[in-house]
């Protein structure tokens, strides 16, 4: 198994793992809360955990496909996963905080504080570009090897 592979599929692991963890977090929340409901961004961590851990193996599968060199489907898959990481631990910290339910909303709260509209827009604008670049990298590499080349 190449680098970017093994790579994605540990992310997977790891997206996943945290996804039965916080899941199980999200169901203590649920049992002792008067409305049975889990803090909004601990629900979104569960979901966003599960969903990237298959979006990671989707990662996987493309840089497998892929006739780049190893060091561009090593970015192809560490700018998406390293981001789907830092979504993931936002969402966390805010469902551990519970300091809103929206952190998009302004002002951009983090607990006690908040956080510039330029950073969060700086972060939201990387966050897009690393996702979306990333998986260009790998959707390119599988075009050349499967589409092009054959």
């Amino acid at each position: 198994m190449e680098p970017a592979e093994k790579l994605a599929v540990f992310a997977a692991g790891i997206f996943f793992l945290n996804a039965l963890l916080t899941g199980a977090w999200k169901y203590l929340q649920i049992r002792s809360s008067p409305d049975a409901k889990a803090h909004f961004y601990v629900d979104t961590a569960h979901r966003a955990s599960l969903l990237y851990s298959f979006a990671a193996l989707l990662l996987a599968r493309f840089a497998e496909l892929s006739n780049l060199s190893v060091t561009l489907e090593l970015w192809g898959v560490a700018l998406p996963v390293v981001f789907f990481a830092g979504a993931i631990a936002s969402y966390m910290v805010h469902g551990a905080l519970r300091d809103t339910d929206n952190q998009l909303r302004r002002p951009h709260v983090m607990g006690n504080g908040t956080t510039s509209p330029e950073m969060m827009m700086g972060f939201m604008t990387t966050l897009i570009l690393a996702e979306v670049g990333g998986f260009l990298i790998l959707f390119w590499g599988f075009i050349q090897a499967q589409l092009v080349a054959a």
